[in-house]
C-alpha cells in the first residue's frame, strides 16, 4: 500500500487550524511572531510547517535537486556522466512515502538537466502529493531579455511536467548587486510578469533566493508591501549565524537575514544547512565534541536540527545524492527534536572553535563551472578543505606527522582531481569569480593551492 500523503490527507490528519508553536532561540528577537507554524506529526513521522498564506503543510525536510546522482554515459565521451534517472526515481519514491513533499530545483542545476529528471520522477505520483520549487535562473546576459526569461520559465513548466509552480524564486538575487537585479528582473518587466502569473494562479507562491549584496536583500524587503513576498530562501546554519561575514566580507550573517524576515512575517526556506557539506565533514576534535553529546546521532544531524528549530523556517533543503543521506535526514526530522537554548549555545560555541580552521568557503554549488581551461574548480577547493578538516595539511618537515600528512594530501589530490583538471592549469582569467555566491577569489585560491602542492612535491624529509 502506498504511503504517499497527499495535500488533502495532510489537512485531514494534521488539521488546518494547528496551533503555531515556536521556541525562544538565542538571537531570535522576534520568536513571538512565529509565522511558519509547526504541525508536528502525531505518529512519529515527518514534521511539517504550515504555510501561513495557503495553510498547506510543508515537510520540514525539503529535497534539494542540485546534486542528483550520476552514472557514466553510455554514448558520451569517456568520463562523461549523466543523471541516473533510475536512482533519482528511487530517491523520490522513498522521500514521498516518508512524508517529504517539497522539491527544489532550477534550470541551472545538474548542467541544465535537474528539472527534467525531477519532473520525470515526480510525475509518476499524484500532483497534489508534492510541491515544486524552481527558479528563474537567467544569470547569463543572453537570458536577460523579457523574451528569453519567459522562454526559460515556460521551459521549466515543460520539463517539470506541470501547469503551475508551487514556489517560484528569483534566483540568486544579490549576486551581481542592484545593477544585475535591474537587468535580470526589473528593467525587462520580468518581475511584473511573475507577479501576474501569481495573480492568475500559475505561480502559487513567489519569493527570491538571496546571495551576496545586502543592498539587494534590503531593497527587495523594502518593497514587501508592493510585491508581497510569500517566502525567501536564505543560507542559514550554525556557522553562518554569526560568522558568515568573517568567512567572506561579501556575505551577511544569517542572524540578520532571518530576523529581517521575521519582522515582516515572511517564511524562510533554508539552503546550505551543511554549508556545502562542511558541517558534515568537520575536524576530528569537533566530531568528538558532538559525539560526546549525542553518540548515536550523525554529525550532520546537529546542523539539520539547528536549521529546523527556528520557528520562522518553512522547510530546510538538503541535496541528498545517496539513499543514506536521505535516510539520515528522515531520522532527524521524523519528527524533529527541536534544540534547547543550551544546545543552540553549544553549537554557537562549536562554530567559534571551527573558525580557527582556515577552510575555503566553497559550497560545491558549481556555479563557477565550467572552467574554459578544464579545471574542476570545486574539486580542488573541496579537497583542500577535506584535508584541513582531517588535519592532513603538513606545514613543517620537522613535524612528526609530516610524512604521513604529505602523502595523504598529494595522493588524495591526484585521486580526487585528475591532473589535467588540477589548480596548476589556472591562468587567472577570472571568468569564474563573478559567478561565486560566496564571493571567493577563485583564481587566488587555485594559485595558492597550486603553490602549496608544488612546495610539498619539492620537499623531502
Amino acid at each position: 500500500m502506498s504511503k504517499i500523503i497527499n495535500r488533502r490527507e495532510f489537512l485531514k490528519r494534521l488539521g488546518i487550524g494547528a496551533s503555531l508553536t515556536g521556541i525562544a532561540l538565542t538571537g531570535c528577537k522576534n520568536a513571538e511572531k512565529t509565522i511558519a507554524g509547526s504541525a508536528d506529526s502525531k505518529d512519529g513521522g515527518m514534521t511539517y510547517r504550515i504555510n501561513p498564506k495557503t495553510g498547506e503543510n510543508v515537510s520540514i525536510l525539503g529535497y534539494g535537486c542540485m546534486r542528483w546522482p550520476t552514472k557514466p554515459s553510455e554514448e558520451g565521451k569517456e568520463g562523461e556522466e549523466v543523471i541516473d534517472q533510475e536512482m533519482v526515481n528511487r530517491l523520490v519514491d522513498k522521500a514521498l512515502e516518508s512524508g517529504v513533499n517539497y522539491f527544489d530545483t532550477s534550470p541551472a542545476y545538474c548542467k541544465g538537466k535537474s528539472e527534467g529528471a525531477t519532473g520525470t520522477a515526480l510525475s509518476r505520483h499524484p500532483r497534489e502529493s508534492y510541491y515544486i520549487a524552481t527558479k528563474l535562473s537567467n544569470f547569463s546576459p543572453s537570458t536577460h531579455s523579457r523574451e528569453a526569461s519567459i522562454a526559460m520559465y515556460e521551459n521549466s513548466l515543460k520539463e517539470l511536467q506541470t501547469d503551475y509552480i508551487d514556489y517560484m524564486l528569483l534566483h540568486g538575487a544579490g549576486m551581481g548587486g542592484m545593477d544585475e537585479l535591474h537587468a535580470r528582473y526589473l528593467d525587462n518587466g520580468i518581475l511584473d510578469f511573475l507577479l501576474k502569473e501569481r495573480e492568475e494562479g500559475r505561480i502559487k507562491n513567489l519569493g527570491f533566493s538571496y546571495h551576496g549584496d545586502i543592498e539587494v536583500f534590503d531593497w527587495l524587503l523594502s518593497k514587501h508591501d508592493e510585491y508581497k513576498w510569500d517566502f525567501v530562501q536564505i543560507q542559514l546554519n550554525y556557522l553562518d549565524w554569526k560568522h558568515s561575514k568573517e568567512l567572506n566580507p561579501r556575505n551577511t550573517n544569517a542572524e540578520y537575514l532571518y530576523d529581517e524576515l521575521q519582522k515582516r512575517g515572511i517564511p524562510a526556506v533554508i539552503m546550505e544547512p551543511l554549508l556545502g557539506g562542511r558541517l558534515a565533514n568537520v575536524p576530528e576534535h569537533i566530531v568528538n565534541r558532538l559525539k560526546q553529546r549525542e553518540p548515536e546521532e550523525s554529525v550532520a544531524s546537529w546542523a539539520f536540527r539547528y536549521a529546523g528549530s527556528y520557528p520562522g523556517v518553512l522547510t530546510v533543503l538538503s541535496g541528498m545524492t545517496y539513499m543514506e543521506h536521505l535516510e539520515d535526514n528522515l531520522h532527524t526530522y521524523s519528527p524533529l527534536k527541536q534544540l534547547s537554548e543550551e544546545e543552540v549555545a553549544f553549537l554557537h560555541d562549536t562554530a567559534d572553535l571551527m573558525m580557527q580552521y582556515p577552510t575555503i568557503p566553497c559550497n560545491d554549488c558549481k556555479y563557477c563551472m565550467p572552467c574554459p581551461y578544464g579545471i574542476d574548480i570545486p574539486a580542488n577547493l573541496m579537497h583542500y578543505n577535506k584535508c584541513v578538516n582531517e588535519d592532513n595539511i603538513p606545514t613543517s618537515s620537522m613535524s612528526p606527522d609530516y610524512a604521513k600528512a604529505r602523502k595523504a594530501f598529494l595522493v588524495g589530490y591526484d585521486r580526487s582531481v585528475p591532473k589535467l583538471r588540477q589548480a596548476s592549469h589556472c591562468i587567472g582569467c577570472g571568468q569564474c569569480a563573478p559567478h561565486c555566491p560566496q564571493g571567493i577569489d577563485i583564481p587566488n585560491e587555485l594559485h595558492r593551492i597550486d603553490e602549496y602542492v608544488e612546495k610539498l612535491k619539492q620537499q623531502t624529509i
